[in-house]
């Protein structure tokens, strides 16, 4: 039991620069500066602990997203107030998503352990 808490314990380490990006939305008004913001969280995540081919996660949530998002936002199924990249979204949601990518593969990672 003691081991499942620490993996819980890990996990929670790893999503921590998810909540420090998700606090920022509604502090940081500017999509771009908030990009800015995002991308240098993730780079300092990676900095800390990066694992091997790590980036590949993060390309396929950041362009599987817009992917997804674009076709979420065509059907209507999805509406933002914040559309700074192509018209439609935040430019910041695809940073987010890439890391939160990262984050689910660390989790995976650390739960087959």
């Amino acid at each position: 039991m003691k081991y499942f808490y620490l993996k819980l314990k890990l996990i929670f380490i790893n999503f921590i620069p998810i909540l420090l990006m998700i606090g920022l939305i509604p502090v940081i008004k500017n999509d771009y500066i908030l990009t800015l913001f995002y991308v240098f969280i993730s780079v300092v995540a990676f900095a800390l602990k990066y694992e091997k081919r790590e980036y590949l996660f993060y390309l396929f949530g950041f362009f599987g997203m817009i992917a997804s998002e674009y076709l979420f936002i065509s059907t209507g199924v999805e509406t933002f107030n914040r559309n700074s990249l192509f018209g439609l979204m935040p430019i910041w949601l695809p940073f987010l998503w890439g890391y939160s990518f990262v984050v689910m593969k660390k989790a995976v990672s650390i739960l087959e352990k």
